[in-house]
């Protein structure tokens, strides 16, 4: 199978997900079952708006396992590299954007952790993939959409 149906993700991540498809497997599909259980008690299905929201809930419930269940079986565990000065995944990295003149702070993390608000790249996107490899000091060019940036690496904190 090629990397493209792969996710990539930290080995804390996949135990996040199958907590959390544990849960819902359990805990959630029992809640789920009542709720249809108790609304089919009240009367005629076709006019029934409670059993409508407790199927329509379920099956949110279902597509969810069933996307959990995909990631779990495609997941491909990123490794934290440590290599000596340079940046790999799990690095801590300052950059300073050269054009704009500002400083910020990033994680190189696995595509299913990213959340660039929290300062999270994927290692996947052009930045993160930019900087993979990088050591103190160099000139890192990446291509976006906005064109091509270039960062200077300030800091690597593996």
């Amino acid at each position: 199978m090629g990397n493209e149906n792969r996710f990539k993700m930290s080995q804390e991540r996949l135990d996040e997900l199958k907590k959390e498809l544990e849960y819902l497997q359990t805990v959630r599909e029992k809640e789920v079952a009542e709720q249809i259980k108790e609304a089919r008690s009240f009367g005629d299905l076709s006019e029934n708006s409670e059993y409508d929201e407790a199927k329509t809930e379920q099956g949110k419930l279902y597509s969810k396992i069933a996307e959990i269940k995909n990631l779990i079986e495609n997941a491909e565990i990123i490794e934290m590299t440590t290599l000596a000065g340079k940046v790999g995944h799990g690095s801590r990295v300052k950059v300073r954007d050269i054009e704009e003149d500002f400083v910020e702070e990033y994680q190189i993390v696995g595509s299913q952790e990213a959340n660039p608000m929290a300062g999270k790249i994927s290692s996947d996107s052009p930045f993160g993939r930019g900087l993979l490899g990088h050591a103190v000091g160099e000139i890192v060019t990446v291509d976006a959409p906005a064109g091509q940036l270039e960062f200077e690496i300030l800091e690597i904190d593996n």
